[in-house]
């Protein structure tokens, strides 16, 4: 391993706030750049310290940011033969330490690093035993040398500013970003509405535990267990698990993750347990068919098929809940009709296990391109005849109403930041406490509600298919509203389209006399502009945040953010997405993560610490032909910036917003400053070049451009507000709620 932390061109980027080709470019262009030392040709590394001191040198950071440094003390003690998060375990082990026992580490930093080295090594044992009842699975080392000892340091520092709990949910973070191949934890909120789902149990086991994000998802007072196939992935959810108990709790802790495959090693054979909450791996071909043909778990000796490694784990989790007691999984759609899992799935109707099938929209658990199903079951017992099942359509959580919110939706395609999850949760908890209160003390069913759920008699699931997707069995919901909403509807988008029934109202005459810009802005936008600007001298954003006219904030990887909804009301934070599509901020700030620095291209502070203004222009880093003046009053006054986004703070006396957003929209402008990394063009925006003008002509010309993007929104709003509309009469007259015209 080296024995000085290195970097790569990437973290070098990340580091700067810049893409990776800006890192190429400076490489080539600044004789003084660092050199390699170590790495490949088409992959060399570098050495942090020379770096570090190289972009202070140029101005392109103040200071190597905390949670850098400490990244990179890991990567040097990352030995290329181990396993790559084991330096994450004496991470957290200090963390642990300063979270357990705060007033233990003054003294400790005390001593001089010979004793230190000795003395640390036991105290960190010592809390990992006593938390979580040994320190074997940890494999801390006996002697600690210089740079664990400096990361041990920086892990105080870091804890200090952060919190050891918000410290090490920091590095767990960059863990699974540089290992998102092998890695794909549940996101917070599909954990948290699973933990609803299941209440308040006194026990719970996940038996795919990965980093613990389901079993974090409850209290601490609950006693959760784990199974994972890695073990230092089930050590590191263990040190995850303790750092969020509250340190007064005593130890060790009810919390427990075992190594091994669950399947093939069952961790806890015989145990049963209130709640099982899981996400397994999907699409196992050799999850343990052949050797596990006489397994217990399986009812009535049905040995799920080869192909069905997701069946094998429903049962695996239904064999280990106690009679009454909850499980709750994340599954492919595909498992609820695939014919080769048939059997299995008649047999869940049958004995009454299957309380629940779930469709959610994509977005909302990895993988994210797959809308997937939640299914609920409960362990039958003796003399439970229910067998009803509730069928529960909530894919529409993933857009905004189209009737209430015309500008914002998109319907159909979902994604990881357009899962509205407050709506989810609501949708989803409300049916399941009510169908499910109604199983357990036998009252009346809740009333279906089409296009939302159905409550089927299993009987009547049972066929040749015996497909369980709620799409196949909900109802479709009724047309929007009735004639008054159409009515409503109808009136809503001929106000618009009278807005756009006289172009001249909002655009520029195209075929105006140039005379000079003043009249260019005004009236000759296509017909006199370009040669006045052809002759024009040019300015680029760069230099004019050198003169102080701008400042330009690029937020990189962005505020730390949850969906808004999913906890308490807090600063809203502005997703690339959002700008793109229009929407007001869709995310709040995650404030059990600190903010952090984040890159910046301006002069005054962190994009992190930066909100938006009336008079900001905003612009997405990827991509072109977006860039949205905030005006007095906007949703995203106040705002934190989200990630792939550019702020751009113009001095008013000196440089028009209106003009600077029109000239940031042009083909021209972001064309030139493009750069492309496979098939995403990137904005540099420190090289877009803008017309030398005096503030008079701006303005005009910052008139025009105003009308052409109010005249865009407009027509965008037409345009989903027509497909709403004649969606909905579609259905109304397919399902005879609404006659046709007579005569027609």
């Amino acid at each position: 391993m080296p024995d000085r932390p290195e970097v790569t061109a990437v973290e070098i980027a990340r580091l700067a706030g810049v893409g990776r080709a800006a890192v190429s470019n400076w490489r080539r262009r600044h004789a003084d750049f660092p050199r390699p030392v170590g790495g490949t040709d088409s992959s060399p590394t570098f050495a942090l310290d020379e770096v570090a001191d190289w972009l202070r040198g140029q101005g392109k950071i103040a200071e190597l940011p905390l949670l850098e440094r400490v990244w990179q003390l890991l990567e040097t003690l990352r030995d290329p033969a181990g396993h790559p998060a084991a330096p994450l375990l004496q991470a957290g082990a200090v963390l642990l330490l300063l979270h357990r026992e705060p007033g233990r580490w003054p003294a400790l930093a005390a001593e001089p690093d010979t004793r230190l080295a000795t003395a640390l090594p036991r105290a960190l044992a010592d809390v990992a035993g006593r938390t979580l009842g040994g320190a074997a699975a940890l494999r801390l080392p006996g002697l600690l040398g210089s740079t664990q000892l400096d990361l041990a340091r920086l892990l105080a520092d870091l804890a200090s500013a952060a919190g050891a709990p918000g410290a090490y949910e920091q590095l767990l973070t960059r863990y699974t970003e540089a290992n998102s191949r092998q890695l794909s934890p549940t996101p917070p909120e599909a954990a948290e509405l699973l933990a609803a789902v299941a209440g308040v149990p006194a026990t719970v086991l996940d038996p795919a535990s990965g980093l613990g994000a389901l079993l974090l998802a409850l209290p601490s007072t609950t006693g959760r267990y784990g199974q994972d196939a890695d073990q230092v992935t089930g050590a590191l959810a263990a040190l995850r698990l303790a750092l969020h108990t509250p340190a007064a709790e005593p130890g060790p802790l009810p919390a427990e993750i075992r190594a091994g495959d669950a399947l093939r090693a069952d961790g806890y054979p015989g145990d049963t347990f209130e709640a099982v909450l899981c996400q397994p791996p999907y699409n196992e071909r050799d999850w343990g068919h052949d050797e596990l043909q006489f397994d217990t778990r399986w009812p009535g000796g049905l040995v799920p098929p080869r192909g069905e490694s997701e069946l094998a784990w429903v049962l695996h989790c239904l064999a280990h809940t106690r009679p009454g007691g909850l499980a709750a999984l994340l599954l492919p759609p595909t498992v609820a009709g695939r014919r080769a899992g048939r059997r299995v799935r008649a047999e869940l109707l049958r004995s009454g296990a299957l309380r629940a099938v779930v469709a959610l929209p994509a977005g909302a658990a990895p993988p994210y391109g797959v809308p997937l199903h939640l299914w609920v079951l409960r362990a039958p017992r003796p003399g439970d005849d229910f067998r009803q099942v509730l069928m529960l359509d909530a894919s529409s959580a993933s857009s905004a109403s189209l009737a209430a919110s015309p500008s914002a939706a998109e319907t159909g395609e979902g994604g990881r930041d357009r899962v509205r999850w407050a709506e989810l949760r609501r949708t989803v908890l409300d049916a399941w406490r009510a169908f499910d209160l109604a199983a357990r003390e036998g009252l009346p069913l809740p009333e279906d509600r089409p296009g939302v759920h159905r409550t089927m008699a299993a009987i009547d699931l049972l066929d040749d298919e015996t497909d369980l997707s709620p799409t196949r069995h909900v109802p479709p919901a009724s047309p929007v509203g009735g004639a008054a909403e159409l009515a409503h509807l109808t009136g809503r988008l001929s106000e618009l389209l009278g807005g756009l029934a006289d172009p001249a109202a909002l655009l520029p005459e195209p075929g105006g006399s140039g005379g000079g810009m003043a009249g260019a802005g005004t009236a000759g936008a296509a017909g006199a502009v370009a040669p006045v600007l052809s002759v024009v001298s040019v300015v680029s954003v760069g230099e004019l945040v050198r003169g102080g006219v701008l400042e330009v904030y690029s937020s990189g990887s962005g505020a730390p953010a949850r969906p808004a909804g999913a906890g308490p009301v807090g600063t809203p934070v502005l997703t690339d997405q959002d700008l793109i599509a229009g929407n007001p901020p869709s995310a709040v700030l995650d404030t059990a993560r600190p903010t952090g620095t984040t890159g910046t291209t301006g002069t005054t502070g962190a994009a992190g610490d930066v909100r938006v203004r009336p008079g900001d222009v905003l612009v997405p880093a990827l991509g072109g032909g977006v860039a949205r003046v905030v005006p007095p009053g906007s949703p995203l006054t106040g705002a934190a910036l989200g990630r792939q986004l550019h702020l751009l703070r113009p001095d008013p006396a000196a440089l028009d917003p209106d003009f600077l957003a029109g000239q940031l929209r042009s083909t021209a402008s972001t064309r030139r400053a493009a750069s492309h990394a496979s098939t995403t063009a990137r904005l540099d925006i420190r090289r877009v070049e803008l017309p030398r003008l005096p503030l008079a002509e701006q303005r005009a010309l910052g008139a025009a451009f105003a009308g052409l993007a109010t005249f865009d929104t407009t027509l965008q709003q037409a345009a989903v507000l027509a497909r709403t509309l004649t969606q909905a009469l579609t259905d109304a007259l397919a399902t005879g709620t609404l006659q046709p015209p007579a005569g027609s």
